[in-house]
């Protein structure tokens, strides 16, 4: 049987922080501080956080990988959202805003869709993390954007991202802490 090739059309959006509304900064700021304080822990330098529509943090959440024993589900915003969607209803998600470090992996991207999450805004492009962490197991990055996985969906999302004003000062906190091979 002849293999079928997956394909979603995506628009790669840059974004900038003059999108934003005046507030949003200082929490994509706080956003890059989870992911330092993540990473003085002892886990991967990712981190998130849920805002309502007024800009009031809800919850943080860093990387807990190492902290949870090597549990590889244990990403900052898969966390959140299981948090989250405790605390609140499909409808109140739907509310909602995620402010992340980085363009979510397919695995987080999902506990947002089921979650039923507003709304994104991400600082870092995948493909700028995948040059500093290369071939380092502790990140095995996918070249599966955040909008192809929401496309596939039946159910639209807002989101914002990359900020490439933000991203240098993001990429700074994986400085030295990546091991990839010289392949």
């Amino acid at each position: 049987m002849p293999k079928k090739k997956f394909e979603v059309e995506y628009e790669e959006q840059v974004c900038s922080l003059s999108d934003l509304k005046e507030y949003e900064i200082p929490l994509l700021h706080r956003v890059i501080e989870i992911c330092r304080e993540a990473r003085e822990s002892g886990n991967n330098p990712f981190g998130c956080l849920l805002a309502d529509a007024d800009g009031n943090i809800l919850m943080e959440q860093g990387n807990e990988e190492t902290s949870r024993g090597g549990d590889c589900t244990a990403h900052a915003e898969a966390l959140l959202m299981r948090k989250a969607s405790q605390a609140y209803s499909k409808d109140e998600m739907a509310k909602l805003t995620m402010y992340s470090c980085a363009e979510p992996c397919a695995m987080c991207a999902g506990s947002m869709y089921w979650g039923n999450l507003g709304r994104l805004v991400y600082i870092g492009r995948e493909s700028e993390l995948k040059k500093a962490t290369g071939d380092d197991s502790r990140n095995p990055t996918l070249n599966l954007p955040v909008r192809v996985v929401f496309a596939s969906g039946q159910k639209s999302m807002g989101i914002i991202g990359p900020i490439l004003e933000l991203e240098p000062e993001f990429m700074k906190c994986h400085d030295g802490f990546w091991n990839p091979s010289d392949k």
